[in-house]
């Protein structure tokens, strides 16, 4: 079914003149959705009671149905998870600071890139999302933050991260089609910087060098955690068909190209990728392909996820790492967690609500 989070502004005015009404109901309709965050036709009361109907039917059937949700640090962190028409789940963490609201947004349903440390991968993958479902997770968090019904003074979101359920780049179509409408400006699109969109790969060279391409200032965050191939064949199953030199060299071209400073993330873990020699041979293999205007290094200790062997690293291992990359001059900064406790930070998302909240 067609709906309106999936259509183009021109091919918005096609379908309201097709369904037998003026033209410029269409821009009413957008005005609703992305000004005032209004996602249900019911409210819009400048069209008749008739047409309200009619627009609902045709173009906003609810793309994600809301499964659960849980907050964490006293109510700014909600994280939901969403049960697709199929009856897969994702989840989606919107997470509110002093000066911006971030929203991390899955692109599939379970990840196929099998990383042993994060939950997501340990489950497997079931499909990709399309582009509606991405953008009715966007959607509802705007919706919520213009409410006022979180924490805080209402707001807007600022930044996008696909670093949710899923590998975003082994869903390139759905998501450059979602990042599309994420930054076109109001009223036909949700107008946020493509500077404030984020999107994380586990490393799939052909597309990052694609998205190198795309003429879009948006942020790549590469999961690298670890500079070895040895190690990162454990860790990143991927890093069999695509080693860390050639994933480096398509990092570097893509901060070449588009001048965006990359994002290294690295998860931390206790004896397996923490040693100082470790943190020495990230430091070389970054700055052998230039200077450090090109990269920034995020230390994520590792968040425990079920049936996994590995834990975080020591508080003093991450002094440790930390301090060596700075003697070596990198930029790195470590990652504020948040939502670690309803299972809602990086690597924890597992989609797992209970039972009776799915009607099974």
């Amino acid at each position: 079914m067609t709906h309106w989070f999936g259509l183009t502004a021109a091919q918005r005015v096609a379908e309201v003149e097709a369904a037998g009404l003026p033209a410029f109901r269409a821009g009413q309709i957008s005005r609703h959705v992305f000004e005032r965050h209004e996602l249900d036709p019911a409210d819009y009361t400048d069209l008749p009671l008739a047409m309200r109907e009619l627009v609902a039917k045709r173009w906003f059937a609810p793309p994600l149905t809301l499964a659960s949700e849980l907050t964490a640090d006293k109510g700014r962190t909600v994280k939901r998870a969403w049960r697709l028409h199929d009856g897969a789940v994702i989840e989606s963490v919107l997470m509110r600071y002093l000066r911006r609201d971030t929203l991390c947004i899955s692109s599939q349903a379970g990840c196929g890139m099998g990383c042993p440390f994060c939950a997501t991968g340990q489950g497997g993958l079931q499909r990709n999302l399309t582009d509606v479902e991405i953008l009715a997770q966007l959607a509802d968090a705007e919706a919520a933050l213009v409410s006022g019904s979180l924490p805080g003074k209402p707001g807007r979101v600022g930044n996008v991260v696909f670093m949710g359920m899923g590998e975003p780049l082994a869903n390139y179509n759905a998501v450059m089609t979602a990042i599309g409408q994420i930054i076109e400006p109001v009223p036909n699109g949700w107008g946020i910087s493509a500077r404030g969109v984020t999107i994380s790969t586990v490393g799939l060279v052909p597309a990052m060098v694609r998205l190198s391409a795309e003429g879009l200032p948006v942020t790549l965050a590469l999961s690298l955690h670890a500079p070895d191939d040895e190690l990162r064949d454990e860790l990143v199953p991927v890093n069999k068909r695509f080693k860390v030199a050639e994933v480096l060299d398509a990092a570097w071209n893509y901060a070449r190209v588009t001048k965006r400073r990359v994002s290294i993330e690295y998860a931390l873990i206790r004896d397996v990728n923490d040693q100082a020699a470790r943190a020495d041979t990230l430091a070389r293999e970054l700055r052998k392909r230039g200077d450090w205007a090109w990269v920034h290094v995020n230390v994520i200790p590792l968040n425990p996820t079920p049936g996994s062997r590995w834990t975080a690293s020591t508080a003093q291992s991450l002094t440790d790492f930390v301090a060596r990359l700075e003697r070596a001059h990198v930029p790195v900064t470590v990652r504020d967690t948040r939502g670690r406790d309803i299972d809602g930070a990086c690597g924890q998302l597992a989609a797992t609500v209970p039972p009776d909240e799915l009607g099974t």
